[in-house]
Parts: C-alpha cells; structure tokens; sequence
C-alpha cells in the first residue's frame, strides 16, 4: 500500500550523510527507484554541483542540500521548465527564477523538476490533479489509488516519499496546503511578496507564491528564509516589513506557543469528515491541556461567501491572460525549432492543446477558453472583483476575526483525507476547504501533520494576517513539538 523509501530531513541527513556527494547519489537512487511519478525530470548536473559544494566548504545550513523544484519555476541550467505541459517543450528559460538565485547561494541544488497539475490547475473546469500531460499521474506515495491533489503534488510527494528533503511548490489557493495535508508534510504559503514570483509560470499576481514544503516546520522555514527576499522586478516584495525575513533567519522561538492565542474556527471548517473533526478536536483538547491559550468557535463570517462567488475565478482569469502572454515572451527557442513552434499567447496554448490531446486523461481546457475572452472591457469588472475579494477576505475576514478575539493566529483542519483519483470525472467537489480566504487575502497558511485517519494523511493548518510569517512558524512548531510529545505523528 505504501510507497514510501525511509525518511530524509535535515536531522537524518546530518546524522547520516558525510559528504554532499554521497547525500545526492543517494537521493538520485531515491528518485530513480520511485513508482510515486514525482519527478518529471533529474538535473543532469546534479553530481557535479554536488562535488562542487563539497569543494567549497559552505557552512550554509543548506550547502550541498538537493531541493526538488516545481515545473512552473524557471532554472537556467539544461532542466527544462513546463508546467507539466508538453505545449513548452520547443523553448527554454533564459535564466534562473529569482527565487532560484537565492537558493543556488545558500550552496543548495536545485536535483529535479516535480511533477505537478498540468498549468496549476488552471487548464481544465474537471481535471485529475497531480496529472500532467508530461509526467502522467503523480500518486499518492501513502496510496497509489489516491490522488496526492495539488497543484503542487510531485512537491509534496517527493517529500513524503524520502526522494528528497525539501521542495519547493507554488499556491494561488490551495496548491501548498493541500498536497502537503494529503500527502502528510509541512506545507508552507508565505504571504503574497515574500518570496519574488519572477520566473515562476504565472496565475494571478494578486495570489501566486511559493512556498515550501519540508519534513518538519523548522526544515520548511529554513528554506522559506532563504528563498524570501527584495526583488526589484516583483513589486509585491516591496511590501516586506525590514524585521520579517531577520526575524524568519533567527532560531525558531520556542517560547512562542506558550504566550499565543489561538483562534479554532470550525464553522465551515468542520463537518465535512467525522474523523478529521475528531482528530481536530482532539488536538485542540491537547493544546488546551498544555495550557494553550484556546478561544473556541471563533468564525469567519465571510467564507462561504468567498467559496460560493465567481469574484475570485474573475481575478485569476483576467490576471492569467496577460501574465500568461508576459511570461511566455521571455522565452527562448530551443536548438531544432523555430519561432513558430513556440507559444507566445494563451490563444497558441489553447491551439496546442487541440492539435495534441493528451495522453491517458485527455482533460477539457475550459479555463483557459475562459481566461482567453477577457479583454480591455473588463477591467472595470476585475478591478470591481478584486476589491470585493481584498475586502471579504482581509478586513471583513480574517483581520476582522483576528482583532475581535485578540489572536495570534486561527487554526482549522486542512481537509478531507486525499480521495480516490478518477481521471473520468476529475477531482470530486473540495468543500471545507482552508485555503480560499487566505488566497484571496494574500496572507499565510501552514499546516502541519495530525496523524492519520486509517493510512491516509490529514493536517492541521494555521491562518494569520499580513506578514505573520514567523509567528506563524513558531506556532506552528510548538504544536508540531506537542504533537510528537503525543504520539500523532507522521
């Protein structure tokens, strides 16, 4: 049933490992032995960059570290960088994503690409997520017949399945979060400018980020410090407060969870799984045990309204088009092709995709069609949308349940237990989903594992506002640490 190799993580690694060379041919028999369809593509330079950072003597935390890297994040070596989509196989980055700038000199290396849902989800009204016309179906490394959701799913199950230590994914709603849950790791998604999206294949420049996904909280956080960063070509990053990445790069406090309030929001959070209910209120009478500060049944009265209207798809599908067209632009013709092999608009995606149906889940592409009607004509309506959006989410949402209970963070189960993968219908209904206010809020989400229900997965996550990033990692260490104290682990 299960297809997991034996744990890897920082503390292993350092136990275990005595040379960044001997860690990557490890890991690469790790990824070649994997039945999970994780991984799209190795770097083929992976060795050498490791017998390159065994050279140098960094000391950085992570020198020598091989990080798997989601298939929307452009690197500048001979990986390639598709979105799991075979449309941008005639061209290739021209240069490292930001985020990977930063990565390559904390001495890290980038070792693979991840497989992922097809363009983040955002092709198809009724896909299969994990599924992707370049790497087939990503599974679930704790069930093959489970689907590991997504978008960010060959991340996630790289991790869970001991491939590699960390990865990195992106979010627009839920991509961090819930394959992290499903696929039983630490997700992190750092509010919206705290990691620079230049380079990553775009949604919406209103809720894309990455984000990481480790282990445990501290492994996860210790990427995110490094990835996050000012970057003059993302607007977003000139928001970073000067305290937030010093603060992110000092040693988690551990003091943190005993001086918090947090915020257990179950109205529609709860409801959806009788045993994840039970699991989250078992956790919330642990922390309380612990003498926790618990304010119970706290709510955010604007959910069902950011679930139930059209207002955020509007925003994704107005931004999407014309990012969508900028990004393309930066990239070059490969060796063997000529220009006109190459897409450059969303209308060249969308003919692409007719001109070649996909192999085994041959899914609709009714988003993009969607996405490629908006025109100048409808910037009123966007801009209307995305206030409401702003509004229902941040002052009416989650700031407004923040400061009427004086909370530090509130926390919600992360979902249902991953579900049966059907590349007929697609992915079932996600209700009770803990990830759309925060998206169109642009704030922070983590979850972290709470055990099992049977063999499957399920998780806890952690909401703040703006730039709570750090308090959110010390919380959500410190009920990380409980939990192990308690036996609901991994």
């Amino acid at each position: 049933m299960n297809h997991i190799q034996p744990r890897i993580d920082l503390d292993t690694i350092s136990a275990i490992v005595q040379s960044p060379t001997t860690l990557m041919n490890d890991v690469l028999e790790r990824i070649a032995a994997d039945r999970n369809h994780a991984i799209i593509e190795v770097n083929p330079d992976a060795l050498l960059l490791a017998k390159y950072a065994e050279s140098t003597h960094n000391r950085h935390p992570l020198a020598g570290i091989p990080i798997a890297l989601k298939d929307n994040i452009d690197t500048g070596d001979r990986m390639q960088t598709s979105a799991g989509s075979p449309a941008l196989l005639t061209s290739r980055a021209r240069r490292d994503a930001f985020a990977i700038t930063q990565l390559r000199r904390s001495g890290a290396i980038p070792v693979a690409k991840a497989n992922m849902s097809e363009w983040a989800n955002f092709r198809a009204a009724h896909s299969s997520s994990g599924y992707s016309g370049r790497g087939g179906q990503c599974l679930n490394p704790h069930d093959h017949s489970r689907c590991p959701s997504g978008s960010s799913s060959g991340s996630a199950a790289a991790v869970a399945a001991g491939l590699v230590p960390l990865a990195i994914g992106s979010e627009t709603d839920g991509s961090i979060i819930s394959p992290s849950a499903r696929c039983g790791v630490v997700g992190i998604k750092p509010t919206v400018g705290l990691i620079s999206r230049s380079g990553v294949i775009p949604i919406s420049s209103t809720q894309d980020t990455l984000g990481t996904h480790a282990r445990s909280v501290a492994d996860a956080s210790l990427l995110l410090s490094v990835l996050a960063g000012y970057d003059a070509n993302d607007a977003a990053t000139h928001q970073i407060p000067a305290t937030t990445i010093a603060t992110l790069r000092s040693p988690i406090n551990a003091q943190t969870i005993g001086q918090a309030r947090i915020g257990v929001a179950r109205t529609n959070f709860s409801g959806y799984h009788a045993g994840v209910d039970d699991r989250f209120d078992a956790v919330v009478t642990m922390l309380a045990r612990h003498h926790i500060t618990i304010v119970d049944n706290v709510e955010i009265s604007t959910v069902d309204e950011l679930r139930s209207s059209e207002n955020e798809y509007m925003v994704m599908c107005y931004e999407f088009k014309h990012a969508i067209a900028a990004y393309l632009g930066t990239r070059d013709v490969l060796p063997g092709f000529s220009e006109a092999d190459v897409p450059r608009t969303l209308s060249d995606l969308i003919a692409f995709n007719r001109a070649h149906p996909n192999p085994g889940f041959d899914f609709d592409q009714e988003i993009f069609l969607r996405a490629n009607t908006m025109n100048s004509a409808d910037k009123a309506m966007f801009r209307k949308a995305a206030a409401w959006c702003k509004r229902k989410s941040q002052h009416e949402g989650i700031d407004a349940t923040l400061q009427r209970h004086n909370l530090d963070c509130i926390i919600v189960p992360s979902g249902t237990p991953a579900w049966p993968i059907d590349q007929i219908n697609g992915d079932p209904n996600m209700r009770g989903d803990s990830t759309t206010a925060a998206a169109c809020a642009g704030y922070p989400l983590i979850t972290i594992p709470m055990g099992k229900i049977n063999h499957l997965p399920i998780g806890l996550t952690l909401m703040g506002t703006a730039w709570s990033d750090a308090t959110l990692v010390a919380i959500a260490h410190g009920i990380e640490q409980l939990l192990a104290k308690e036996g609901i682990t991994q």
